[in-house]
């Protein structure tokens, strides 16, 4: 699958530091890139249950509804120590003013009340998911 840089590709997201990074990568490969929020396109509520389907979800949210390729990405902070937390909901936990400090301060409250170690192994993940106006989705997580 090839995109073209005639065409262009829709980055399901209303950030605009999101849009900017995101355009900044794909420059060396002369994509025109456009924004979700930029066409009117809603966001979709993230209902899935793990960072590809919630990005896939957003994907093919705006590729149907721009008829465009789109590219979506999902991503958080994963804690083992407090089974997982907050992974999928990272971004809720820093609230709605997205104040990740609020976030920080309930994940050092959920390692006090589990027991776990004041500094416990984590990983970041991020997925990202191309989808085609025809709902083929292509998927990449790290």
């Amino acid at each position: 699958m090839m995109l073209s840089p005639s065409e262009p590709l829709i980055i399901a997201t209303h950030n605009p530091g999101k849009l900017a990074e995101i355009r900044q990568m794909l420059a060396p490969y002369g994509l025109t890139v456009r924004s979700a929020g930029e066409l009117g396109i809603s966001e979709p509520e993230e209902t899935e249950t793990s960072f590809a389907k919630n990005a896939a979800l957003k994907a093919r949210h705006s590729a149907l509804a721009a008829n465009l390729p789109a590219l979506a990405d999902d991503s958080g902070l994963v804690i083992p120590a407090i089974g997982g937390a907050p992974g999928i909901y990272s971004a809720r936990w820093a609230g709605a003013g997205k104040d990740f400090t609020v976030a920080f301060t309930r994940i050092e409250a959920e390692l006090a009340k589990h027991n776990a170690p004041k500094n416990p192994p984590a990983h970041f993940i991020c997925a990202l998911a191309l989808s085609l106006p025809d709902g083929n989705v292509h998927f990449f997580e790290g």
